[in-house]
């Protein structure tokens, strides 16, 4: 691998922001998309468990549903790709199994020597589950998956905007992810810019680095 530049990779953070107002006429090339999908498929997760669903949505119809159902916010209607950010619902063992056998079949070992690790996330789900914050460290590693996918996209000059102003339950209904047993956590709006959106010209404001990192 070849690293990018510590100019290349600040250059794309301060370029990217939460785009309000998509170009409808721009799709992001076929090319540009399968690395943004790659970066779904890659992102990190406790223990690599990958408790989600990730729904990309293009087609016009189903965006102008996804719309209304966001407080009528236009950015999943005009954007080039829109992407539903799901969580598993009450993880259990199986979902462990069904990743312990994938290991195995990637690592071409067996699935009887990862027992004693299937058994630590097991327990740690269940300790999860009986303490009621099961669905909130799913939602955690979801948001992981969210950060990694803009920051792809700004690395590739694809405009994002994260949306968490969405009616779940709705989106549930219209994905159908409540059969599947996943539920909508929020979305990310991908494409590019329109020319006049005037959120693309006003200067990023962020506090300065000696308020928000510490050192120890």
């Amino acid at each position: 691998m070849t690293p990018i530049s510590a100019d290349s990779l600040t250059e794309a953070l301060h370029w990217r922001y939460a785009t309000k107002k998509f170009d409808p006429s721009r799709k992001i090339p076929a090319a540009t998309w399968a690395a943004l999908e790659q970066s779904l498929v890659l992102a990190p997760s406790s223990y690599g468990l990958q408790p989600w669903k990730f729904v990309v949505v293009e087609a016009p119809a189903v965006k102008e549903k996804l719309s209304a159902a966001a407080h009528g916010q236009r950015q999943p209607a005009d954007c080039s790709h829109f992407v539903v950010f799901c969580g598993r619902k009450g993880l259990d063992a199986g979902d462990v199994d069904r990743y312990v056998h994938r290991i195995a079949e990637v690592r071409g070992v067996p699935a009887e020597g990862l027992k004693h690790f299937g058994d630590l996330m097991k327990g740690s789900a269940e300790h999860a589950r009986k303490a009621g914050t099961l669905d909130a460290w799913v939602s955690h590693q979801v948001y992981i998956a969210l950060g990694m996918f803009m920051t792809s996209a700004a690395l590739l000059g694809v405009d994002a905007c994260p949306m968490e102003g969405i009616q779940a339950p709705k989106f549930d209904e219209i994905l159908g992810l409540s059969a599947l047993g996943y539920g909508a956590l929020c979305a990310c709006a991908a494409g590019y810019r329109a020319a006049d959106d005037k959120n693309g010209k006003m200067p990023k404001v962020r506090f300065q680095a000696q308020d928000v990192i510490l050192r120890a």
